[in-house]
């Protein structure tokens, strides 16, 4: 009799305890725990567009070939535009390229004495339209969002100079687009994913050039000479 109730009671715990864990395997499973992204990395593989805003000083100087009389200026002024380019990363490393174009307002008028000209003097008007920059850089990252590169490449400028004879009567112009070079560096910051800031200088040198003027008694040449030196910061977008 008491071996028939204690098979009875085992029969009873074994049932009880498939049932329990049929029910529990039908019970939903709990959600597991949430873990939030990682932010995402900073990358600086990509295309970009931006713009930028700054100052440019140039010095403009005018020679008379026919008797080594100078005129020289510097001056500088307002300068902004926009910027295109690609970068690619490798480890520390960012090579890229970019274009630049900016406006100026640069402006200066001087006046020098050349006794080879009508009056004894003569009055050079120099003004820089714009520039135009196309430049490789390459760049180390000193954190995973700072880079310092430095960069170099051709440049292009509308750089006008009309020379007046004392009597005002404009006697020449050196008043075209020139080609030249430049080199400068700078720093970027990507203070969050796709967007940055950066601050540069550079450099842009264009070199000479001459035309031939009728009122110094005769023919005579001028030189004209051109070098622009800018300061921007800008912001750019990578996509």
């Amino acid at each position: 009799m008491m071996r028939n109730q204690t098979l009875l009671l085992l029969a009873a715990a074994a049932f009880g305890l498939a049932v329990g864990q049929a029910s529990a395997a039908d019970l939903p499973r709990r959600a597991p725990a949430y873990v939030p992204p990682a932010p995402p990395p900073y990358v600086w593989t990509g295309c970009y567009v931006g713009a930028n805003v700054g100052g440019a000083w140039a010095h403009l100087k005018v020679t008379d070939v026919t008797n080594g009389v100078e005129a020289s200026r510097s001056n500088g002024g307002f300068a902004g535009g926009g910027q295109i380019g690609c970068d690619y990363q490798m480890g520390v490393w960012v090579v890229g390229i970019r274009n630049m174009f900016d406006g100026t307002g640069i402006s200066r008028s001087t006046t020098f004495f050349d006794p080879g000209l009508f009056g004894g003097s003569g009055t050079v008007d120099g003004h820089v339209r714009w520039f135009d920059t196309l430049t490789g850089r390459v760049g180390y990252l000193v954190q995973p969002n700072l880079l310092f590169y430095a960069q170099g490449g051709a440049a292009w400028t509308q750089a006008d100079l009309t020379i007046f004879d004392g009597t005002g009567a404009k006697i020449g112009e050196l008043s075209r687009n020139k080609t030249g070079w430049t080199v400068g560096g700078g720093v970027e910051w990507m203070f969050v994913p796709h967007w940055s800031v950066f601050l540069e200088y550079n450099f842009m040198g264009f070199g000479t050039r001459s035309v031939t003027v009728v009122g110094c008694g005769g023919i005579c040449a001028f030189s004209g000479k051109a070098d622009i030196q800018n300061v921007l910061a800008g912001v750019n977008y990578k996509f």
